[in-house]
């Protein structure tokens, strides 16, 4: 079965039947009005149906990462969330991962850290030759490692979907997409899709955290925190500049890549010479509330299309507001005014840190609360599996389902 993309006009609404604000919805896959037997395919999977899930993580970072790692943290988040709901879970991750599922070791420890792994993308294969070997074990499976499987999901035609985690804007990509418009995919942001508008989007769900993971702080600590990734488009060094400007302590909480060390030497070393500005390095999960909590404000001084800030949630959590460059996913996930502040450069960004104070902290966990947890991620993905495979059903024993969502 081939599920069409949707359309621009279907995303634009307002509202759904529910109610609902667009970025909540699960979207019709389809633009033109389905018959009747589409309607009630969904019918099909009682909501709330254990089903057997099998969530495939990147290999890089263990689930959940010891220190950083966006993508496989989510997929710890994810995982753990359908586990709760009732679901059967099998997590293809590195052996070095925990998990209340049923964990599939690809590799005996995260390659990242790892001196002795020089090809990273074996490891992926093997861990390709497990899932697909098993294949018949799941319901549904979810990729989080990108288009890597896409020739051979599309041979066995098994029931699956991908997350795309990552940036898009990139010029090798719309080939790509061009040539597997059957793969079903879905966006962590609306933003992240403008580059591929034609894919085959069928959701859109944003990231959530675990609501009892982060601890909301009062600010205590008068610092403003960088979280994350040190590299050109992060840019610490439009954060160290909004601290020098308002006189204000800044500590930098994050990693450097292989790639970014060169960067880091060359450009950021040496504006770390001041004493209001500290580098700390990675921290681990268990340090975040206190880094954020304790923060004044956060600091999100990106320069490209974020697909989705999940720092920002983060610091959603702990109650401190942010302060976000207009970029990417920043105005899906800050309300201007509530949860923190939307700049276009660094003095207006200056000028925003001066009237954090007029922010209330609790807003800011409030907001986490009402859109960003694991529990409204989980329960979204798995409405998500439910239509997916209820269509899938109905279109084997009635071969016009599959014709309509083809045409």
């Amino acid at each position: 079965m081939r599920v069409r993309k949707g359309t621009a006009e279907r995303d634009n609404r307002a509202q759904d039947s529910s109610g609902n604000p667009p970025e909540y919805q699960q979207f019709w896959v389809c633009s033109a009005t389905p018959p009747p037997c589409i309607l009630n395919a969904i019918m099909m999977i009682p909501p709330g149906t254990p089903l057997r899930i099998a969530q495939v993580s990147p290999l890089y970072e263990s689930v959940p990462p010891k220190l950083y790692g966006g993508t496989e943290r989510v997929v710890s988040y994810l995982t753990e969330e359908l586990v709760e709901l009732g679901h059967d879970v099998t997590l293809f991750a590195s052996g070095d991962s925990q998990t209340k599922a049923r964990l599939v070791s690809c590799c005996p420890k995260s390659l990242r850290l790892n001196p002795d792994c020089i090809d990273q993308l074996a490891h992926h294969y093997v861990m390709l030759e497990e899932i697909f070997a098993r294949a018949e074990e799941f319901d549904i499976i979810h990729f989080h490692i990108d288009y890597l499987h896409f020739p051979i999901s599309r041979v066995t035609g098994i029931p699956q979907l991908t997350t795309l985690h990552g940036r898009l804007d990139l010029a090798d990509l719309p080939p790509l997409y061009h040539k597997y418009p059957d793969m079903p995919v879905v966006s962590i942001s609306r933003a992240q899709r403008k580059p591929l508008p034609f894919a085959n989007w069928v959701g859109n769900i944003y990231h959530g955290l675990p609501a009892d993971r982060l601890s909301p702080g009062d600010g205590g600590g008068k610092y403003l925190a960088f979280l994350g990734r040190i590299s050109p488009e992060k840019r610490v060094d439009r954060a160290i500049e909004i601290a020098l400007k308002v006189g204000m302590p800044l500590k930098i909480a994050a990693k450097i890549d292989r790639v970014d060390r060169e960067y880091f030497e060359s450009r950021i070393k040496p504006m770390l010479n001041n004493p209001n500005i500290e580098y700390i390095g990675e921290i681990a999960e268990d340090q975040k509330s206190d880094f954020l909590g304790n923060a004044y404000a956060y600091l999100f001084p990106i320069d490209w299309p974020e697909p989705f800030g999940l720092t920002v949630i983060e610091s959603m959590a702990c109650g401190t507001p942010t302060i976000a460059f207009n970029c990417g996913s920043v105005p899906e996930l800050i309300t201007h005014g509530t949860n923190g502040f939307i700049v276009d450069n660094v003095d207006d960004a200056a000028r925003a840190v001066v009237r954090v104070g007029e922010l209330d902290r609790a807003a800011c966990r409030q907001a986490f609360e009402m859109r960003f947890t694991g529990s409204r991620m989980a329960k979204e993905y798995a409405k998500l599996y439910e239509s997916m495979l209820s269509i899938r059903a109905l279109s084997v024993e009635r071969p016009e389902v599959d014709s309509f969502l083809t045409q």
